[in-house]
């Protein structure tokens, strides 16, 4: 006597329970993280359904979609099931929320306080795995002229070109700079890289009369200020 074969394919599931047909039914919200993940891979293998392969990966994240975001095409293929064109749809979609949260963010025209700055960079950099430096320049009123991206790599040897940085605050009118770069590995205190250059920065704008207001190392998750902890 034989014992029947178990599938665990998606197609044999009941219509509610399939991911495609539930979202269609009752809306993205009724899906799970792991379902909308699984509508993306299409299919899992023999031995799991394309959901439990998307429980599996977002388990080795602690479930968390930020973090499944700064896994690479290669990590994501290490996964039984993904391979490559399935890493990269779930990376697609993972850099398309990214850019849509950039895109609601961008709203914000005035800083008033370091979690405006916060907001408006952390979809940028705040999940890179590279250190990139900021400056955000701002009118008499606090509201953003531009936000650029001054250097990418680490501050540790890197040459901040201060005459590039105050031609371009001459350009835009600017009369207050926020400087701003990322930690990706989390930690947010300041080094002495990072307080070498508020402080050439600074410096270079007193004479001109523009004034650095604030620096800023975000994470992940959180942000350090130099206003906020009075060591600007």
């Amino acid at each position: 006597m034989y014992e029947k074969s178990t599938s665990f394919s998606i197609k044999n599931w009941a219509d509610d329970d399939k991911p495609r047909e539930k979202l269609a039914q009752k809306g993205r919200s009724a899906l799970s993280d792991a379902e909308l993940i699984a509508i993306l891979i299409g299919s899992g293998s023999k031995e799991e359904s394309a959901v439990e392969l998307a429980k599996r990966i977002l388990a080795s994240v602690d479930n968390n979609l930020n973090s499944l975001g700064r896994l690479t095409i290669k990590q994501l293929m290490q996964f039984k099931g993904i391979g490559e064109a399935k890493a990269i749809t779930i990376a697609a979609a993972l850099e398309m929320g990214r850019r849509r949260r950039g895109e609601d963010v961008q709203k914000t025209t005035k800083i008033s306080c370091s979690k405006d700055v916060f907001d408006l960079l952390h979809p940028s950099i705040g999940e890179l795995t590279h250190e990139e430096f900021w400056i955000i320049y701002l009118n008499n009123a606090n509201k953003v002229l531009n936000s650029v991206q001054l250097s990418k790599g680490g501050l540790r040897g890197t040459l901040v070109d201060v005459r590039i940085v105050m031609r371009k605050a001459l350009e835009l009118g600017a009369v207050g700079l926020v400087l701003a770069h990322n930690h990706p590995s989390g930690t947010l205190k300041p080094s002495q890289a990072d307080k070498e250059v508020t402080r050439k920065l600074k410096e270079a704008g007193l004479s001109l009369d523009i004034k650095v207001l604030d620096h800023l190392i975000i994470t992940q998750k959180e942000y350090f200020s130099f206003a906020d902890k009075g060591i600007l």
